[in-house]
Order: structure tokens, then sequence, then C-alpha cells
């Protein structure tokens, strides 16, 4: 018989959505913390070059992406055959001691090992997406997929606002910060988290499928799945944009300083978290999955195009709440790719597309920071600086246009299930 302790009965269900709630949000209060201060961070230790400070930000991006790459589906795959708990406590930990190598970094090459260490262990978001497949009904994954986005947003609230705050006072301490909040965030975990997969529902762990080529491969096994994954892949790359170049573009094009970025990153928070925990679940009841999934990204084009554009930081303000309604289609899209597939390899799903999400996080700081840097290079008359926000806004239309192709037989198989 198996052991009690190892299940989520399902009045226990919603109190363990609520751990995980608190898990992300405080993990990404955690990286929000980072987002306005590394720049400044790397321009010092740059002398202020604003350029080279750019390029090492897509070598640190690269790097944090290739080991997301390579540990995504292991995370996954392993959460599949030991749990969902362990892989979230990992996670929490490992960036605990990545963040302490931050702050007390001297130079370049630490400064590298941490980043490469924070990519190893930030599988929390796979591993959260299979959490919430284990223990939420189909007809309500979206809704609750929505709400993870929230607690994304939650965090990006309060992180870049009280990071821009504390490298006010000195560009170090928002990392030892942020490394508190991990290790709270692990021991909360490791008292209150119930597991959530079942025993029975627990597969071996398989090499052959936890490295990221045979992670592709299953995907690519299933049409609906990698045309699925193919629009998840654009939205990924062009999301990219925000932690890359963002706050690059800030400094550059309106004079931003750590303060003003961090708040311009908490209003992006908010209006994502908005949208994720209030509009979601209405959407999606009122035009379904499939519509909800093409009116984001079509909205997340426009907001997208309008920063690129935006002449003052006013109209980039206002341009916010546009960029935030794509958030729409995350759990859109997350809900549909779960439908797909059976509850004992949920955890191999979410690793494989962590897996592709993680390819254009290694692609997408190296291919937007050069953007940023030869748009203002000073040979450029104009400078473009919206360039790379541009490629972005692009990328969601090209997505749109392949969500739009598969419209009628996304509809189809949903109406296909419920009869």
């Amino acid at each position: 018989m198996p052991s009690p302790n190892l299940e989520v009965p399902e009045k226990r269900a919603s109190s363990g959505f609520i751990f995980v709630f608190i898990t992300i949000t405080l993990d990404m209060l955690a990286l929000g913390l980072i987002v306005p201060v590394l720049p400044n961070f790397l321009k010092e230790m740059t002398g202020g070059d604003v350029g080279e400070a750019a390029h090492m930000i897509g070598v640190f991006g690269f790097f944090w992406a290739l080991m997301q790459f390579i540990s995504m589906p292991i995370m996954g795959a392993l959460s599949d055959q030991i749990g969902r708990k362990p892989i979230l406590l990992i996670s929490n930990f490992g960036q605990a001691l990545s963040n302490l190598l931050t702050a007390f970094a001297p130079g370049f090459w630490l400064l590298l090992l941490s980043r490469i260490l924070s990519g190893a262990v930030s599988a929390v978001g796979s591993t959260a997406n299979a959490y919430v497949a284990d223990t939420e009904p189909k007809e309500t994954r979206a809704q609750k997929f929505g709400m993870l986005g929230a607690a994304f947003g939650l965090g990006f609230i309060l992180g870049p606002a009280i990071g821009g705050y504390l490298g006010g006072i000195n560009l170090r301490l928002p990392f030892f910060v942020a490394a508190g909040l991990c290790t709270i965030n692990g021991l909360f975990g490791l008292i209150m988290l119930k597991e959530s997969l079942k025993p029975e529902n627990r597969r071996p762990f398989r090499w052959n499928s936890a490295n990221p080529i045979g992670s592709i491969q299953f995907l690519g096994s299933n049409p609906k799945i990698l045309k699925l994954t193919l629009i998840r892949a654009l939205c990924d790359f062009a999301q990219v944009v925000y932690p890359s170049t963002f706050v690059l573009y800030g400094f550059y094009r309106y004079g931003w300083e750590s303060d003003v970025a961090g708040l311009t990153l908490g209003l992006v928070g908010l209006s994502s978290m908005i949208v994720q925990a209030g509009l979601v679940g209405p959407i999606i009841r009122r035009i379904g999955e499939v519509s909800t999934l093409i009116l984001g990204l079509f909205l997340g084009a426009l907001g997208y195009g309008l920063y690129a554009w935006a002449p003052n930081q006013y109209i980039l303000w206002a341009s916010v709440p546009i960029a935030s309604l794509a958030g729409i289609y995350g759990a859109a899209i997350q809900s549909l790719l779960t439908r797909q597939i059976g509850p004992e390899e949920q955890g191999r799903l979410q690793g494989a597309v962590g897996a592709v999400q993680a390819a254009t996080s290694m692609v997408g700081p190296l291919v937007f920071t050069a953007i940023f840097a030869w748009s203002i290079a000073p040979v450029r008359d104009p400078s473009l600086p919206g360039l790379a926000l541009g490629l972005a806004a692009f990328c969601l239309l090209i997505a749109t246009g392949i969500a739009a192709t598969g419209a009628r037989q996304f509809r189809a198989d949903q109406a296909s299930a419920k009869n």
C-alpha cells in the first residue's frame, strides 16, 4: 500500500498549490532584485562601457541558458521518478548559493560560475507546471497556470523596485538579499510543501529520454505538441529581450538610473499579475483557450512594437499594459500542451518544453544584445536602439500566424476530448 504522505489528497490540492504559488513568487522576487542592478554592476566592472556590459550580459545569458538546456529535461524526467518536491528544493537552495557567489564575485570568472550554477538549478518553473498538471483537472488547469503566471508578476512587482533601491545603496546588496530569500523559501518548502506525484504515476528515470536531444525528439513525435512547442519557442525567444536588453534600452534611450529601471519593471510585473490573476480565467471561459492564445500573441506583438517605437519613456510606460496582455497566451498554451499527454509523462513534457525554452534563452541574449550593441554603435547615424524590441515583436507576429493556422485542429481536438 502506498504511503499516504506521498500523495496529495483532493482536499489538500488547493493548499499545495498555494505553497507552489508562494515558492514561485519568492523565487521571482529573488531574481527580480537582480535585474535592474546587473547592468550597472557590469558597467562598474567594464569601466562604464555600456556596449561591453551588453556583451557580458549576452555571455552570461548564453551560459545560464546552456545549463538550463542540459538540466531542464533531466530535472523534468527525474521529477517523474522521485516527485516534484525534491526538485523544487534543489532549485531554491542552489539559487541561494548562486546569489552568494555573485555577491562575492571579484571579477568575470566567478560571476560566470555563479550564472552557470543558477542555470543548472533553475528548474522550478517546469516542475511547478508539472505539479499543477498532477493536481488539477483539465478544465481548471488553464486558470491555475494563469495564477502561476501571476506569481511571476508579483515577484517582479516587488523584486525590481526593491533591487533598484538596494542597488542604490550598494550594487552587491541585492544579491545577498536574494540569497536570503531563496534560503527562507527552501526551508519553507522543506517543511510545508506536500508531494503531488502519486506512486502509481511515477516512471523510471531513463537517460535516453532525459537528455536534451531525446527530449526534443519526444516533442517531435506528436505533430500537435510540435506546433505548440514552436509557438512557445518563438514567444520565449521574444521574451528574452526583457532581461537581456530592456533595461539597457532604457538606460541608453531615456537616461534611466537603477531606481527608475526597477520601478518600470515593477510596473511590468504589476500589469502582468493583474492580467494573469484577474483576466486569464474570464477570457478563456469567454472565448476559449485557442482564441485566447491567438489574441495574447497579437497583443504581445503590438506591445513590443510600441516599446521599440516609443520616443519617450511616458509612451513606453503607457504601452506596458498592452504588452502585458500578452500574458494570457501562456496559460492557454500550457493547458493545450498538457492535454496531449498522460499524467505519467507530465514531468518529461515540461522538462522537454523547458529545454526548448532554454535553447531560445541561450541564443536570445547573444542575438538581442548583439543587435542592441550594433544599433547604438558610434558609427550608426541615426542610432536604432529599438531594433531588438522590434525583432521581438516580429517573432510574436509569426507565432500569431502559426497559431491561427492550427486553430481549427486544436478546437476539434478539444471538442473530441469533451465527447
